[in-house]
C-alpha cells in the first residue's frame, strides 16, 4: 500500500491521541483525519481535524473515505450516565463510522474493543463490545483487526476512580497473571497505540483478501508494539 489516509475515531482519548501521534510520524501515512467533537490545538501538515456532530455522521461521510479507519472511541457507563447512553457512544457511533467507511470503499478497519468481549456475555459492557465486533464483522471489510486489551494504563485527562485504583495495583497483579491469565494483564495505552500504528503501516496485500479478521490480546499486542 502506498502512503495512506487514515481516519482515527476517539483521537482525543488516551489511546487514540497516541495513535494519531504515531501515525503522523510515519512515512507510510500521507494524512490523518480526526473527526472530533471539539478541535484541539494539535497542528501538523498531515493532520486534518474536523469538528463533527457524532449524531449526524452522515453529514460528514467524506471523512470516512480512507484507506484505514482506526476506532478508539469509547466511554464508561458512569461517564455516559446510563447503559443506553453508553451503548450509543460505544456501539452506535463506531458502527455508523464503519458503515460509512465500507460504503465508500475503505478496506481496513482497526477496532479497540475489550478483553472478554462477547455478544453472549451476561456482563453488559462486554456484551456491547462483543455485539459491535460482530456487527462490524458483518460489513465485509477485507481486513478487520480487533484489539482486546484489559485495563489500559496511562495518564487520563479525566479521573476514573476505579481505574486509578486498578492502575496502582496492576504492577503486582500483572506478575500473578501468567499462562492463560496473561491476557488479563493491564497494558500501557502507548503500547496498544504502537501496536496499532505498526499494524496499520504494515498493511499491504492483507487488504487484497476477503474477510481477514485478526484478534489481538495482551501477548500479541506487546509483540506487535515492538
Amino acid at each position: 500500500m502506498t502512503a495512506m489516509t487514515v481516519t482515527v475515531l476517539g483521537a482525543t482519548g488516551l489511546t487514540g491521541a497516541a495513535v494519531v501521534k504515531g501515525l503522523l510520524a510515519r512515512d507510510e501515512v500521507a494524512s490523518v483525519v480526526t473527526p472530533v467533537r471539539r478541535a484541539t490545538d494539535r497542528q501538523h501538515p498531515k493532520l486534518i481535524q474536523r469538528e463533527v456532530d457524532f449524531d449526524r455522521l452522515d453529514d460528514h461521510a467524506d471523512l470516512f473515505q480512507a484507506d484505514v479507519i482506526v476506532c478508539c472511541l469509547g466511554t464508561t457507563i458512569r461517564k455516559a450516565g446510563s447503559q443506553q447512553a453508553f451503548r450509543h457512544v460505544d456501539y452506535d457511533y463506531p458502527l455508523k463510522a464503519a458503515e460509512l467507511g465500507r460504503s465508500r470503499g475503505t478496506r481496513a478497519f482497526v477496532l479497540m474493543s475489550a478483553i472478554a468481549s462477547s455478544s453472549s456475555s451476561t456482563v453488559f459492557y462486554n456484551r456491547v463490545k462483543g455485539e459491535l465486533e460482530d456487527s462490524i464483522g458483518g460489513l465485509g471489510y477485507p481486513f478487520l483487526s480487533i484489539y482486546r486489551p484489559s485495563l489500559l494504563l496511562g495518564d487520563r485527562r479525566e479521573h476514573r476512580t476505579a481505574e486509578a485504583l486498578g492502575m496502582k495495583a496492576m504492577p503486582l497483579v500483572n506478575r500473578a497473571l501468567i499462562g492463560p491469565l496473561e491476557r488479563f494483564r493491564g497494558i500501557d495505552a502507548e503500547t496498544v497505540a504502537r501496536a496499532m500504528v505498526n499494524e496499520v503501516c504494515g498493511l499491504t496485500s492483507a487488504t487484497d483478501g476477503e474477510g481477514l479478521v485478526r484478534i489481538h490480546e495482551y501477548p500479541d499486542i506487546v509483540a506487535l508494539a515492538r
